[in-house]
């Protein structure tokens, strides 16, 4: 099998048990099937798909290099991406760090708070932005890099969409006027800001 086809097949397998175990519905049949709530299920989560992607990226190490930007311009590159971790942190804290990471297990259960301030005032997802111009940013751009790119940003973006989805269930008209307020994912370059 071509490295290239081995590594898009593993990419496609993360994507899938990525997904499938993020779904609230697989997470309540896993702890139906077990007998009982599974603490530390958001931790679990996180590691395996960890090893995951680990397993992902040891498939096509030898890719072609196609580009690397002259002199200065790949510390700029990797300047923007150190600045584009930062702002991710933040916006973590801003959610909850310890919850996201699965550390919190006291809190893992409990109906989220609605973030509509800070990072989520801007856009809607903040982390798949970030994401995205994270991946656009790297300044070696390999053949796999271009592959874990253009297979990546549609695979952020088909998760904002089921995020959307979880959040109606959740906050119902309150989340569609956050919507109507807030783009999805592109900040708006005009945006007003009101005298309130």
């Amino acid at each position: 099998m071509p490295d290239s086809l081995d590594f898009i097949l593993r990419l496609t397998v993360f994507c899938i048990i990525h997904s499938l175990l993020a779904a609230p519905r697989i997470k309540s049949r896993i702890q139906l099937f077990i007998g009982r709530p599974l603490p530390g299920y958001r931790l679990i989560y996180n590691l395996l798909s960890m090893l995951l992607f680990g397993w992902v990226m040891l498939a096509w190490q030898s890719t072609s290099v196609l580009y690397v930007p002259p002199g200065i311009w790949s510390l700029v590159l990797h300047g923007l991406q150190f600045i584009i971790l930062w702002i991710s942190l933040v916006c973590l804290r801003q959610t909850g760090l310890a919850d996201f990471l699965g550390t919190n297990l006291a809190l893992e259960d409990e109906r989220p708070n609605l973030i509509t301030t800070g990072c989520y005032a801007v856009v809607r997802h903040p982390l798949y932005l970030l994401g995205s111009l994270f991946l656009l940013l790297n300044p070696v751009i390999t053949t796999r890099w271009i592959a874990l790119t253009l297979f990546s940003i549609p695979y952020f973006i088909f998760g904002a969409l089921l995020e959307e989805r979880r959040m109606i269930r959740l906050f119902g008209e309150t989340y569609r006027q956050y919507q109507r307020d807030v783009p999805f994912l592109i900040p708006r370059l005009n945006r007003q800001i009101s005298a309130d």
